[in-house]
């Protein structure tokens, strides 16, 4: 199940204000749904879309950071493609204006439940970059824990 973010927290997602996200809302820029207590939300995958249009575009009005819990080499995002077959995933995160790949099992993508829209977290393993190119490290990949309402 695909979830829904209440205007702040997607705005916090895609690092821009929530006055900001609200207008383009208003403006047609992004579809908006209501959550189940009658608040105005966009839906997880639709703004994993729109995620990836800011970031083609360049388009980060205030230049704030991405989120404002993040730590080195730790960058938390929308998913925005899986890509699955017998064996293996292909994981397309958006974290801001950054996009991250990471192949894992298919075993792993389904037990972390990961779709586009859902949250997760890319942790840069900085160590594997002694046996690989350092241009393309590896990353790790975690479900965020959905949020208390």
């Amino acid at each position: 199940m695909v979830p829904t973010f209440r205007i702040r927290e997607a705005a916090d997602l895609i690092g821009v204000s929530d006055d900001t996200l609200r207008r383009w809302a208003d403006g047609g820029r992004i579809e908006t749904t209501t959550d189940t207590s009658g608040r105005l939300a966009i839906d997880g995958a639709e703004l994993a879309r729109f995620a990836c249009e800011l970031a083609e575009l360049g388009d980060r009005t205030d230049g704030r950071a991405v989120v404002g819990h993040s730590m080195r080499n730790r960058f938390s995002g929308l998913v925005s493609r899986v890509l699955r077959d017998t064996v293996m995933a292909q994981v397309e995160i958006q974290a801001g204006p950054h996009r991250f790949v990471s192949l894992l099992s298919r075993e792993a993508a389904d037990e972390l439940g990961l779709e586009p829209g859902s949250t997760c977290c890319c942790r840069d393993q900085g160590n594997q970059r002694l046996r690989g190119d350092p241009r393309h490290p590896m990353i790790s990949l975690r479900r965020d824990q959905p949020r208390s309402s």
